[in-house]
């Protein structure tokens, strides 16, 4: 009776190892090894209450093509402030929307744009600002796919940080 436990507990042991191996082999690379797409999809703070650009907040992003030429890679940058108070954050409503801008053909590899938002801080006080960026893939005004992502620090943008290569997640304008 001993033997047929001992047997029955080892193929079991057998198969829950396999089975375990085989879920692995759908999990998600591990969190150092990013994808192409993943390192192409991002949104920064690129320009911040500089001398050049007062009262300014530069959001940009970047966005990985399709390689589909009949594909249109389309960008809404969007002004979020920091709520104390409320302990969240809140978009800016006047002057802090793009609205979708164009960005080009997704047949290229990637493809990056930005906005620059003026907003004047309160007399005697600041704003703590960060950017939200949609990005939509369409084929003519159908929507192929959507993606949303925060402004994230460590970004190398191809043009218009102000210092060159500048990057933040946020932006304080007092």
């Amino acid at each position: 009776m001993h033997h047929t436990a001992s047997y029955i507990h080892q193929r079991m042991t057998s198969r829950m190892t396999a089975l375990a191996l085989i879920g692995l082999a759908f999990l998600p690379a591990a969190s150092g090894a990013r994808t192409a797409e993943q390192r192409a999809l991002w949104a920064t703070v690129n320009v911040c209450d500089t001398l050049p650009h007062p009262d300014t907040i530069g959001i940009r992003g970047s966005m990985p093509g399709t390689g589909d030429t009949h594909q249109t890679m389309w960008m809404r940058f969007r002004v979020q402030y920091y709520d104390a108070r409320a302990d969240k954050w809140r978009y800016i409503r006047k002057n802090g929307d793009s609205g979708f801008v164009k960005v080009g053909s997704a047949k290229f590899k990637a493809r990056q744009a930005g906005q620059l938002f003026t907003i004047p801080a309160p007399a005697g006080g600041s704003f703590r600002l960060r950017g939200r960026v949609i990005f939509q893939w369409r084929m003519g005004k159908q929507v192929k796919r959507t993606a949303t992502r925060l402004t994230t620090a460590g970004h190398r943008s191809s043009s218009g940080s102000e210092p060159a290569g500048y990057s933040s997640d946020t932006c304080v304008i007092s």
